[in-house]
């Protein structure tokens, strides 16, 4: 039985007015589309081919798993499936093969190669590990998933203040012990672009 370390890049479709949609509010669909797709490839490229960890894109919608020209071929590709955002992240969870997991957002342009192995590493002694974004979001949330899968996306308040803090209040409720990483910025609308675009 296979315990790899496995992670999860989950990415919608790149098409316009589909994707970073607060963000195109700002900067308008085009930009935003070029933004989103710019990021992804960028971060697939960075994080995506370590030998440390098997790697899978989880695609939105399902069709677009057989997209040609989109995704790199030699990573493999699941769909996210249906629900919510925290019903399609606790599926990745239950259905995926034994060993730790650890998911992430494609568009997030800080995230390093560093921060995957720091999360996997932290999984070695807790049961879940969170990247804080600072918009009171998170980039990325891991399950070492032993002795089982739990629950801890019930009732969460996706895209608000309150997203991790909601997460963290189901992870204490099933006594499962936590691992922070750094808080990185989440590109979410104009403002976050031009903050990053300054600092990069």
């Amino acid at each position: 039985m296979s315990l790899d370390p496995q992670l999860v890049i989950m990415a919608k479709a790149p098409l316009i007015g589909r994707v970073k949609t607060r963000l195109a509010r700002d900067i308008g669909a085009v930009e935003a589309l070029r933004f989103f797709r710019t990021a992804s490839a960028s971060l697939i490229r960075r994080v995506g081919r370590d030998p440390r960890w098997r790697t899978l894109i989880a695609v939105a919608p399902d069709r677009a798993v057989h997209d040609k020209g989109v995704w790199p071929q030699d990573i493999p590709r699941v769909g996210q499936g249906e629900g919510d955002l925290g019903q399609r992240m606790g599926s990745l969870f239950r259905d995926l093969p034994p060993g730790p997991v650890v998911i992430i957002g494609a568009d997030i342009p800080g995230i390093e190669k560093k921060h995957i192995a720091d999360a996997f590493t932290a999984l070695g002694e807790s049961d879940t590990v969170i990247g804080p974004a600072e918009d009171g979001g998170y980039w990325l949330v891991g399950q070492k998933r032993r002795p089982r899968v739990k629950e801890i996306f019930a009732g969460v308040r996706w895209s608000s203040e309150e997203t991790m803090a909601d997460t963290l209040k189901n992870i204490r409720e099933q006594n499962m012990s936590v691992a922070l990483l750094d808080r990185l910025a989440d590109i979410d609308e104009g403002a976050d672009l031009a903050r990053w675009r300054k600092k990069a």
